[in-house]
């Protein structure tokens, strides 16, 4: 009897795991966009929030596509712990935090005393020292050639803010 009961049970458990899959994978091969993908909306990390009594408030989506700065970077190593976006941040990874660009987004940062640049995910908020404008990865500094300098002049330009379906792009 108790056997019984408990292969109903899992059953039960199992016929609409199973029929949840099946039209998961029968969206899979469809041509046409998933109905969230038809009008997707830009889902932007834009709440204000507060650092030693110091309140910063996120930038909108268009103000951010126009974003474009010079001022000091820094580099820091998250490793693996969680982003402000949630997400885990791993050594050798092309991330950075800003105080005040929306989440996410991509950034090309130019170091301006060699000229190289890369692309960087915003991913995490900082910095919160007054004078520095960007904190990057040890894998961006190391691509921008200032790991052993520590702080270097840059520049800071939006890519794209967003996402998939609903990502923005800079012109």
């Amino acid at each position: 009897m108790v056997d019984t009961v408990l292969m109903i049970a899992r059953i039960t458990a199992f016929v609409p795991a199973c029929l949840l899959g099946v039209s998961f994978l029968s969206s899979c091969g469809s041509s046409k966009p998933a109905p969230a993908a038809q009008g997707a909306e830009l889902r932007l990390v834009a709440r204000s929030y507060s650092v030693r009594g110091k309140r910063y408030v996120p930038m909108d989506a268009a103000t951010a596509l126009r974003y474009k700065a010079d001022g000091i970077a820094s580099y820091y190593e998250a490793n693996g712990s969680r982003g402000a976006l949630g997400e885990r941040l791993r050594r050798g990874e092309f991330y950075a935090a800003h105080a005040t660009l929306p989440m996410p987004c991509q950034v090309r940062i130019t170091n301006l005393s060699n000229g190289k640049s890369c692309e960087a995910r915003i991913a995490d908020r900082g910095p919160f020292s007054k004078n520095r404008i960007i904190d990057v990865s040890s894998a961006v500094a190391r691509e921008l050639g200032f790991l052993r300098k520590g702080l270097q002049q840059v520049r800071v330009e939006v890519i794209s803010v967003g996402d998939g379906p609903g990502q923005l792009k800079a012109d």
